[in-house]
């Protein structure tokens, strides 16, 4: 009898944690920061905390957007795959809803990243934000994503004072929220430097 009553609150704690998507707040581990950059799966549990920037949710990220001094907003969410078995001759035409007025930097959050890519990214930021480094900036991909948090940590790192990382990302923001379809960041699909900034 007691080894059925345990199998049934294991078979309920199962159901509870691993079948629902879990926002970093939702975690049933307490993950930890890591010393640097995150390099393990993209996908996966990350921290309630990033350490030099505030971690907010879509009501804040909303009032931000709503305020005076709008906030740069930086989604590097990777792009949809294109399916193994999509059919010869069709047309392969991915869309990737997120926050309205985002640039589109596509893993700029992967670890590594080429030096000429993280480069880039620096430089592309420097661009967004008129080289002030105090001004708000939302990082931002997916719920469960390493990729925003190696991103705001990355600006964090290079003396930026403003970075918000917005954990729950798109999905967060379309709970409540109208979406926009996004192109890449021309800048950073031609992989070439802006001409502002460093």
């Amino acid at each position: 009898m007691r080894r059925t009553r345990m199998i049934g609150r294991v078979a309920a704690l199962l159901a509870a944690t691993c079948c629902l998507a879990a926002a970093p707040a939702d975690s049933p581990v307490n993950v930890p920061e890591p010393d640097g950059l995150y390099a393990g799966p993209p996908k996966g549990y990350t921290p309630q905390t990033l350490q030099g920037a505030a971690v907010i949710d879509a009501d804040t990220l909303a009032g931000l957007m709503a305020g005076p001094d709008k906030p740069v907003l930086i989604d590097v969410a990777a792009p949809d795959r294109k399916p193994s078995n999509f059919p010869e001759g069709r047309l392969w035409l991915p869309v990737h809803p997120s926050v309205p007025g985002a640039v589109w930097m596509p893993e700029a959050g992967a670890e590594p990243l080429a030096p000429a890519r993280e480069a880039l990214f620096y430089a592309r930021v420097a661009e967004l934000t008129g080289d002030d480094r105090a001004k708000p900036v939302v990082v931002f991909c997916h719920v469960e994503c390493w990729g925003s948090w190696n991103a705001a940590k990355r600006l964090v790192r290079k003396g930026y004072t403003g970075v918000r990382w917005f954990p729950t990302g798109v999905e967060g923001w379309q709970e409540a929220h109208e979406t926009a379809n996004l192109r890449v960041d021309p800048a950073w699909a031609a992989g070439s430097e802006p001409q502002a900034g460093r």
